[in-house]
């Protein structure tokens, strides 16, 4: 079975792709943060959920699985 890659070609469409990227990131940096019992405070929400860098995002979410606290996120990070 062959398997293609579709390649956007409107702005608009890469900048709705990368829109959606960036809200699943930071969901489920929450999720994770969530479901390891670390409360989130609505400021830090707010911040991850605004971010739309993508690499930051990817940092954000590998450092959510091991932080202690969410104010440990940032600082490792940031």
């Amino acid at each position: 079975m062959k398997s293609e890659t579709y390649e956007y070609l409107s702005d608009w469409a890469r900048e709705n792709l990368a829109k959606g990227k960036a809200e699943g990131q930071s969901e489920a940096i929450l999720t994770v943060l969530s479901a390891r019992g670390i409360e989130v405070s609505e400021d830090l929400s707010e911040k991850i959920r605004k971010c739309h860098d993508l690499d930051r995002l990817d940092a954000w979410l590998r450092a959510a699985a091991t932080v202690d606290s969410s104010d440990a996120l940032l600082d490792d990070i940031s």
